[in-house]
């Protein structure tokens, strides 16, 4: 076990902090809010919560979901512009403290790039700090699949993005921020995980991580001390 002075230490000395997306950076779980939009919000939500579980591959879920959605390009445009997400409270602060500090911020979500970027942009995120599902669209913009070789679409996906951005750019430390156990589990290769649990609370994450906040005003406060 590591010293919870220490973990405070790691993340005022890291050099990347990934943040899953749903329901830690964002109020909303994204796939449940379009799976509402288009009209399947019961069914999908559902197979959400076993998934966030562990009880379902991830690639499984995410593949039956969308067969139940069949979102078309339209409906994710449109879900965008008239139900935008909502940014978790103190998120907006934290990133922009953390990029003062010269700190690389991504996302990492298991969630549609359509939607990651649009919250990226508002946190003055790069597009290129964004890793998430890519939804595939036929020309006359109907629902065609997603692209299933992305690092995001497979179980354990977001540990091989936090190896590849180490392989990459050479980061020493990377912190991962998320409320589930696929977060979780990207620790390792990240070097610390900070359960989040200020928008929905999962036990499992709760009682397994060695740190657990529910606010951001937590992470803000040991950056200015």
């Amino acid at each position: 076990m590591v010293s919870h002075s220490e973990l405070r230490k790691l993340f005022c000395s890291a050099d990347a902090v990934c943040f899953d997306v749903d329901s830690t950076v964002i109020r909303e779980e994204g796939i449940d809010e379009l799976a509402k939009f288009c009209g399947v919000e019961a069914a999908v939500s559902e197979m959400t919560r076993r998934a966030m579980g562990g009880a379902v591959p991830f690639k499984a879920a995410l593949t039956e979901r969308l067969a139940l959605i069949q979102p078309s390009r339209e409906q994710v445009q449109r879900l965008i512009a008239e139900h935008p997400p909502h940014l978790t409270p103190g998120i907006r602060e934290l990133v922009s403290r953390l990029q003062e500090r010269n700190v690389q911020v991504f996302l990492i979500s298991g969630g549609f790039r359509s939607i990651v970027e649009h919250v990226a942009s508002k946190l003055n995120i790069p597009s290129t700090n964004v890793f998430a599902n890519r939804l595939k669209f036929y020309f006359n913009g109907e629902y065609a699949g997603f692209d299933e070789m992305q690092p995001t679409a497979e179980s354990g996906g977001k540990g091989k993005v936090i190896k590849l951005l180490k392989e990459k750019f050479q980061f020493q430390k990377i912190v991962m921020i998320g409320d589930g156990i696929t977060d979780m589990e990207a620790c390792p290769p990240a070097d610390v995980f900070i359960g989040f649990g200020g928008n929905v609370i999962r036990q499992q994450v709760k009682d397994n991580a060695e740190w657990y906040i529910t606010d951001f005003v937590e992470l803000l406060g040991e950056l200015e001390e």
